[in-house]
């Protein structure tokens, strides 16, 4: 995927996860992380190309003093499939774009790539692994409605609207089951990043 001799971890997993425990965790171990969400804002800063792109698509209704209103954007494509894909359409080559420019940068034996949606973009397909952060569903709506204060109903239709546990479990070379303590969390990370590194040099 990269390059250079970067080998590329795509990290994903369900919401509320624990996707951004995992990903801090394998900074603080000195390891490249580039989150593609913090890329999807950066690609529709005011000023910005894909903000103008953006407004012209779904209009001016979806500006607030210049920035994106992202309440309102989220109106206009919710339960719209169409007006989701035409967003995609202009969003996602940017931000793999600019993901894949930041790759590039850098230089180490492993980068993690956050891709909370990886399957159902269909971006990085060329990634070297795959890391799925899993929990149950049951956990993900228990952690929802007391992370956001969201209805469980909220929740149900958080999760409805993101690929199934099962489909990113098919998808995974890796996998970290993150339903105990942050200490559990850790070690998990510290098995994998050794064992990322030694892949990394001895890649046959």
């Amino acid at each position: 995927m990269n390059s250079n001799q970067t080998r590329v971890i795509a990290l994903t997993g369900g919401i509320a996860s624990g996707k951004t425990a995992a990903s801090d965790a394998f900074a603080a171990r000195g390891v490249p992380v580039i989150d593609t969400d913090r890329i999807a804002r950066m690609v529709v800063e005011p000023g910005s190309e894909g903000l103008a792109e953006v407004a012209a698509a779904f209009g001016e209704g979806i500006l607030l003093d210049g920035a994106l209103d992202r309440a309102a954007l989220r109106r206009k494509i919710f339960d719209d499939s169409g007006a989701r894909r035409r967003l995609e359409a202009i969003l996602h080559p940017r931000i793999a774009a600019e993901a894949r420019r930041q790759l590039a940068a850098v230089d180490s034996p492993y980068a993690i790539l956050v891709v909370p949606l990886l399957i159902e973009s269909g971006l990085f397909s060329d990634a070297d692994r795959v890391l799925v952060i899993d929990v149950p569903e049951s956990v993900q709506l228990q952690r929802l409605t007391a992370r956001d204060g969201v209805s469980r109903a909220d929740a149900e239709s958080a999760l409805a609207a993101q690929s199934t546990r099962t489909q990113r479990l098919a998808r995974a070379d890796d996998v970290i089951v993150n339903t105990g303590s942050l200490e559990d969390l850790y070690r998990e990370i510290d098995r994998l990043d050794a064992r990322y590194r030694d892949l990394a040099s001895n890649p046959d």
